[in-house]
């Protein structure tokens, strides 16, 4: 027989849930906001004690109205901070087996691609996701074969909201930790993203990527077309996080294929450039976009053909130019970080491709970029230095090492040219003296493995010739 106190709190309980049932949604909002200011980070001991020990009768009527009413927006965000509540407190499985079993994670991914739904509902959506997620592998493979990986990937595209993609990536990060039979989705899935509008959504994919290549472990085919391509950012946070994952991609089965890429960028096709049509902008608005050097008169930008002469249309020809001198960055990093790569980037022309990107006076950053790299490359290999000297001349070979920073200040448009032209071919005389010409002068003679590894990629190269 129960108590006399045990019998006031079930009354209590019943009073509290007929006020529920009976409640408008004004006076549910009410309720809500009630519920949350008072059981914020409770356990779910503390809430069945709140609750008589029937917290779960609220908490299906919380998923119930949820799935009622989430289309229409209707209290949404507080509904599922309510839920969010019960599924994220302590000792709460209970909790979150009951909300799984009514489709739970079927309606909060659904909420993501809902037009009319507000962001901040949307986040909390993703909240709760991250809550599931976390609670182990079962969990993460639920919400995977919901199609969840494509709906969220879909949502971090377009949100607005920078700090609700960064909630996304939290969530990606966690679906690609311990989830061995979907990672490769979430793997896939990122990639898909890097192609997307959203800076932000391409900065955060690239970073879950790094994190996410050494647990896949295997590269996917098409991971080298679209980092290269992000390369044509101009945002620097995007191109930054974009030269790091390539970084880390040198040292998988696609570093030959990236090299040859990053090489290519050097040397835009003559298609692409003959869409360039430069117009004429004010200096400040160049010097913005970073395309011009001191008193230019060439720009990758145009004014737009509108009565505002402040808006600005970019040309055909910037994000190539933005690929050329991202290219020739993460060229001078990748020789810098690894003498080995170094050697490949010389087999593959990259003295060529660099002195024809110091060429191109249509965007200084390529010039001034390709400019330090190559400083790189010559004081690497003398054998470089030989070749650049001999093509330069010896003018514009001393300007160059006075200060390779600002040369492109300083040439003039034949000089440019020439660089622009220029025929240099250090592979033919690497093939001819062997790796060892540049290396044992100035570093020894090398292990016996990395020489094995560096002949064969040079008898590679001797066979494409």
């Amino acid at each position: 027989m129960t108590s006399i106190k045990e019998q006031a709190a079930i009354s209590r309980l019943l009073s509290f849930l007929q006020e529920w049932d009976n409640a408008g949604k004004v006076a549910r909002s009410h309720i809500l906001d009630k519920f949350i200011e008072t059981n914020q980070g409770k356990t779910a001991p503390e809430l069945e004690q709140e609750f008589s020990q029937g917290a779960s009768l609220f908490l299906v009527r919380l998923t119930t109205s949820l799935r009622i009413t989430y289309m229409t927006d209707s209290c949404l965000e507080k509904l599922l901070r309510s839920i969010g509540i019960f599924l994220s407190a302590v000792s709460s499985n209970r909790y979150l087996i009951e909300f799984l079993e009514v489709g739970g994670v079927l309606t909060l991914l659904e909420i993501l691609g809902l037009e009319k739904i507000k962001e901040e509902a949307k986040k909390e959506s993703v909240k709760l996701l991250q809550v599931i997620a976390n609670s182990g592998r079962t969990y993460k493979e639920l919400i995977c074969e919901s199609y969840g990986v494509r709906s969220i990937a879909e949502f971090l595209a377009k949100s607005k909201s920078e700090e609700t993609q960064e909630e996304v990536q939290v969530l990606l990060d966690s679906l690609v930790h311990g989830n061995p039979k979907y990672q490769n989705q979430v793997y896939k899935g990122l990639i898909a993203l890097l192609p997307c509008e959203s800076p932000k959504a391409q900065q955060l994919s690239l970073q879950t990527l790094r994190t996410a290549q050494p647990i896949v472990g295997t590269t996917h085919p098409s991971i080298v077309d679209r980092v290269l391509k992000v390369l044509d950012t101009m945002h620097l946070e995007v191109q930054y996080e974009a030269i790091e994952l390539i970084k880390d991609l040198v040292g998988y089965d696609v570093r030959q294929a990236l090299l040859k890429g990053l090489v290519a960028l050097l040397i835009p096709s003559v298609k692409e450039t003959s869409k360039l049509q430069a117009k004429i902008l004010t200096g400040r608005d160049l010097l913005k976009w970073g395309c011009l050097g001191h008193g230019r008169g060439v720009s990758c930008l145009t004014a737009a053909p509108s009565s505002d002469p402040s808006v600005l249309q970019l040309t055909p020809s910037l994000p190539m130019f933005l690929q050329q001198a991202a290219a020739a960055k993460a060229i001078g990093v990748l020789a810098r970080n690894d003498m080995s790569i170094a050697e490949e980037l010389l087999y593959l022309r990259v003295v060529h491709g660099l002195m024809a990107a110091m060429g191109n006076m249509d965007h200084s950053n390529s010039q001034r970029l390709a400019s330090l790299t190559l400083e790189c490359f010559v004081q690497m290999f003398p054998l470089v230095a030989e070749h650049v000297r001999k093509c330069m001349g010896e003018e514009l070979y001393q300007l160059f090492l006075s200060n390779a920073e600002d040369l492109y200040m300083k040439i003039d448009s034949i000089q440019a040219d020439i660089l622009a032209a220029n025929k240099v071919n250090v592979t033919k005389a690497l093939c001819l003296h062997g790796s060892s010409y540049s290396m044992n002068t100035l570093y020894g003679s090398r292990d016996s493995a990395q020489m094995a590894y560096l002949t064969h990629f040079e008898e590679d190269v001797e066979s494409k010739e």
